[in-house]
């Protein structure tokens, strides 16, 4: 065999290992967004302060089958803040993902989950979160440090007006959520979200009662130090998390005043890792991002069509060809794994694979759709 005949055999070969190596399935596809909601619930179950976290897209995967029909999936996947608290037991469907006028707070994370015996487990994350700075308005309330010490004292007053209208039960700081300002004449007007827990007083001073029943809630006050209004609501104890016992877990106590260890944080993070050198995942926002899985470029013909359409649409339904963005998603050597014909109104973002009599273009298979904004 001539060299040019084994150097066409062994890509053949390579790019057929390429294929079985690592999958590049559809971010939306049903078996990628399983995977997904999966991790999305693991992460909010190990997010222990702040609010729960909606899934909002699902920026890349790869499926690395193994023996057995155990397959290893990396996820690449954006999250979004929501208005529930990780207390709140209001199923994460029903709950409310902040607008970005609100400071949305993001959350990217990589995920390895496992899937033995059709069941998915999650392995390793790593997590990164940030506030969205876009889309704020001029003079809307914008976030402050969590331990900043002037809206702190306007959590203390509201609280305080709370107690003062609730009869034989007294409550404490656990938590404080969110604290923003909007300035108002020159005055702060504040706006700020807090979960309480009953507390056993003696005189003025108060500790939180480290009791499973204890009744927690969260409470949003608005206003000034001196006149402003307050708004309980309080969580079902029978609700509260519960451990692999099915028994209540109780939640761990962080008052108003030690808060000053988040170093100026103005929001919750999300559990930043876990064990991620396991399965040599790295953050996909890291400029040292490697992919996790190596993948053997295949050998292409360039000049020959990937496949001939069996519907050949008409000329007017060609698409340009796609930028150098799209067109660098294969030049790695992965094996795409869609292809279709797609309208002109979103064939921009796709290359067109064939002559003008075979238009299939290849569609890139990630990232997914966007649930809420971008």
């Amino acid at each position: 065999m001539n060299l040019l005949g084994f150097a066409v055999v062994l890509g053949l070969l390579v790019g057929t290992w390429a294929q079985v190596k690592v999958l590049r399935p559809l971010c939306d596809s049903p078996e990628v967004e399983e995977a997904a909601m999966v991790a999305q619930d693991y992460l909010n179950g190990q997010h222990a302060h702040g609010y729960k976290y909606a899934l909002n897209r699902i920026e890349d995967v790869k499926i690395q089958p193994g023996a057995n029909g155990d397959d290893t999936y990396f996820l690449e996947i954006d999250l979004l803040e929501t208005n529930c608290h990780v207390l709140d037991p209001t199923p994460l469907a029903n709950c409310t993902v902040r607008p970005k006028v609100l400071t949305a707070v993001e959350g990217d994370c990589d995920v390895v989950l496992r899937k033995v015996a059709g069941v998915l487990t999650v392995t390793a994350f790593k997590c990164k979160t940030d506030e969205s700075r876009e889309d704020l308005c001029l003079h809307c309330y914008s976030l402050l440090p969590l331990n900043d010490t002037s809206a702190l004292d306007f959590v203390q007053a509201s609280l305080a007006t709370f107690n003062n209208n609730t009869m034989n039960v007294t409550y404490t700081i656990m938590e404080v959520g969110r604290m923003s300002s909007q300035v108002l004449a020159g005055v702060p007007h504040y706006s700020v979200e807090y979960v309480v827990v009953e507390a056993n007083c003696t005189g003025t001073a108060c500790t939180p009662l480290n009791d499973p029943m204890a009744e927690r809630g969260i409470c949003y006050a608005k206003g000034f130090k001196a006149v402003h209004n307050v708004d309980c609501r309080m969580f079902p104890a029978p609700m509260m998390p519960v451990d692999a016992n099915n028994t209540v877990a109780v939640p761990p106590v962080v008052l108003a005043d030690s808060l000053s260890h988040k170093h100026g944080l103005k929001h919750h993070k999300l559990t930043s890792l876990h064990d991620p050198h396991q399965s040599g995942l790295l953050s996909a926002e890291s400029a040292e991002s490697e992919e996790i899985v190596p993948v053997v470029p295949a050998v292409v013909d360039a000049a020959a069509p990937v496949a001939a359409a069996a519907d050949p649409a008409p000329a007017g339904d060609l698409a340009p060809a796609a930028d150098s963005e799209s067109n660098s998603e294969y030049s790695s050597g992965e094996v795409p794994v869609a292809m279709f014909k797609r309208d002109v109104a979103v064939a921009s973002a796709a290359a067109v694979v064939g002559t003008p009599a075979a238009p299939l273009l290849l569609v890139p298979a990630c990232p997914g759709r966007v649930r809420y904004f971008s």
